[in-house]
């Protein structure tokens, strides 16, 4: 493959990405939930967390070893059986939090509760235990590598997935932890906290149920 047909290949699995990051899901509805309702600082590590297991998928996949995974039928199954008890657990604590009477400062005492490095690993969790996101990976690796690729090219690959996810996912955590997202959260707490419990209720269950 020359360098142009190379860089089009290139170009059209990062876009492909791009367009994954920004689609609704149980990683970017965490990540608008926990900066309208926790803060910036911990929805810029939780998406730092999900931007962790993002690379972890990668490397997997361009070492040829997410092909292997997703034939693990036992491996993918576990995955599926924790990944999904996790959502249905952040449901939980959305439900909580909706079940709470409002209070304008709120938030701030919420926020004090965990650490940065909880919500990082929160991030985590939740990439690392969607077999959706393997797949995802697989397909990204047959649009963007040729099947020769080098290890500059498959580095070349992952660093540019990498900057689009980083920039995506932080940016993400700073639009809806803005003063105006956040004021609009305060005032419709309660129904917004209810939505995401729906939304992570139904992602949970979607992904024990889904056959892979």
């Amino acid at each position: 493959m020359d360098t142009p047909q190379l860089l089009g290949s290139l170009a059209l699995a990062w876009a492909a990405y791009f367009v994954a990051v920004v689609s609704p899901g149980p990683a970017t509805l965490a990540i608008a939930g926990t900066a309208m309702s926790q803060g910036r600082q911990q929805a810029v590590a939780l998406a730092n967390g999900v931007l962790t297991g993002s690379f972890f998928w990668a490397v997997l996949a361009g070492a040829g070893m997410a092909a292997v995974v997703t034939k693990l039928a036992y491996g993918l199954m576990a995955l599926k059986i924790i990944g999904g008890c996790y959502l249905l657990y952040l449901a939980y604590k959305s439900f909580r939090a909706a079940m709470r009477a409002d209070a304008a400062d709120m938030a701030p005492k919420i926020a004090g509760r965990l650490s940065l490095g909880a919500f990082y690993r929160r991030g985590l969790y939740i990439h690392l235990t969607n077999p959706k996101a393997i797949f995802a990976w697989v397909s990204l690796v047959s649009i963007g590598l040729p099947k020769d690729a080098d290890h500059g090219t498959i580095i070349l690959f992952i660093a540019g997935a990498n900057i689009i996810g980083f920039l995506t996912f932080n940016a993400l955590a700073l639009m809806f932890s803005s003063d105006v997202v956040v004021r609009g959260y305060r005032k419709g707490r309660r129904a917004i906290e209810g939505t995401m419990a729906a939304l992570f209720t139904l992602a949970g269950l979607k992904l024990l149920t889904t056959r892979f």
